[in-house]
Formats: structure tokens, sequence, C-alpha cells
């Protein structure tokens, strides 16, 4: 009777535009230990912003079953080691679980990011962004799964540690500063037009800059090394100092030098 009390409250509030993340706080407020669990309530905000109607389980009307159990885990895992091209579909016929399911287990439980909602995978390139709520949002996290674009999994507190933030952004911030525009339009058309503008070299450039921030992460080993930096930002006045976190199981953060 309280899951589908809860189910109920999911409904509701996707009906006031509450994302996922506020659904589960707002669930575990109200009912402590009881709440259900992320998996499930992201599982409810899936099936409710796709139009079911229902507050049944999956079993109950027919439909797969949305049990995510570590044999149902296992069996997900081992079939995208055999074929990384499998879709979200595909799994959801090979396995028996619902689409909410499948999408739970593959970017909760497994951390993958590279299952596409299409028949065949296009393009070789990979999104890397920082973990800001509007990047990590389940409506973001779908669009890029059905869109079949790989992202590169973000280390927390590292906010200079992709090339956008690092040298992208500043460098259009840089073009376009003291210009006021009118309209979107404008805004639009005048930051690609500075996009363009950027050279290949440029590019390469950054794509240097990148790999030796990983490297220098990668030879911390978990050590701090709070005196030494590494300029490898967009101008020769601004450096950064990396700062690795201690735990070895999680990436380095990383913190402005401040000018002397």
């Amino acid at each position: 009777m309280r899951q589908f009390e809860q189910h109920a409250n999911i409904k509701f509030m996707c009906k006031w535009e509450k994302s996922a993340s506020e659904m589960q706080s707002a669930l575990q407020q109200i009912y402590g230990d009881s709440a259900l669990k992320k998996s499930a309530v992201y599982d409810w905000f899936s099936r409710f912003k796709n139009w079911q109607e229902t507050l049944e389980d999956d079993q109950r009307s027919g439909r797969p079953s949305t049990s995510r159990t570590e044999e149902m885990i296992g069996k997900v895992r081992q079939l995208i080691r055999c074929d990384r091209r499998m879709t979200i579909a595909e799994l959801e016929q090979e396995v028996g679980v619902s689409h909410g399911s499948i999408h739970a287990i593959l970017f909760d439980d497994l951390r993958m990011r590279r299952v596409s909602a299409n028949d065949k995978w296009q393009g070789q390139w990979f999104l890397h962004h920082d973990n800001e709520p509007s990047h990590t949002a389940l409506v973001v996290q779908q669009f890029l799964a059905e869109k079949n674009i790989s992202v590169i999994t973000q280390p927390p507190y590292s906010p200079d540690l992709a090339p956008s933030d690092f040298w992208l952004f500043p460098a259009l911030k840089m073009g376009l500063r003291g210009t006021h525009f009118a309209t979107m339009e404008d805004t639009k058309s005048n930051a690609t037009a500075e996009l363009r503008k950027i050279p290949k070299e440029a590019f390469h450039r950054c794509f240097q800059q990148w790999q030796d921030r990983w490297s220098m992460c990668l030879r911390a080993q978990g050590s701090y090394f709070e005196s030494d930096y590494v300029s490898v930002a967009v101008c020769p006045t601004i450096r950064v100092l990396y700062h690795y976190s201690g735990d070895v199981s999680t990436a380095p953060r990383i913190y402005p030098k401040r000018k002397r």
C-alpha cells in the first residue's frame, strides 16, 4: 500500500514538473526508511513522463518486469560485454524488463554511458562536461542516450577538467566581451561566428592540455601536492593547481591558483 501511495505522489509531482531528484528528496522526507529507492523513483518518473497512467506494478498490467536483481544486473552486464552496440530496446526485449529498469541498471548500477537507444552507433566523438545538475538530470541523460552521444565520466569537484570549462568557454567569452545583443538569435549567430574563428591548431593544443591534465591526475596516485602546479590554461597569467583528494577511487579536485 505504501508503494502504491508513493507511485501516486510521483505521478502528482510529475504534473507539477518536479525533477526526479526533487521527488526522491520529498519521498524520503515523508516516508523515511520506507521511501522508494532512487532507482525506483527514476523508473516511475520515466513511466509517467511517457504518459503511463496506471499506478500498478508492471507484473499486474502484463508489461515487462521492472525488477533489478543481481542476476538481472549481471545478465545485462554480460550482454553489453558481448555486444557493445546493443540498444536499450534490444536489452528490454532480451532480459524482459521495462525501459526504466534497463536505464537504471545501465546508468546507476553499471555506470555505463555508451548504450544507444538507436539501432546503430553513429560517430566516434565523446562529450566531456562537468557534474552540474543541468548535465546530470535524467532528461539530459535520456537525451544523450537516445542521440547516441557517448559521455566521459566526470569526477566530482573538478570544474577545470573538461575542455569546454578550461578553454572553450573562456575563449568564447573573451571574443564576445563588452558586446550586448538584442535578441537570442543575435547571440547565437555571433557566438557561432566567434567559434568558427578558432583555428584548428587551437583545438589541437586544447586536446593536448586535456591529456596533460589527465596525466597529472594519474601520476598523483592519491597523493597531495599542493605546492605543485602546471600551466595549461588559456593565457599565461592563469595557472591551475591540481589537488588530489587522496581517495584513489575518485579523480582529482582542481582549484584555480590565486594570483600573488
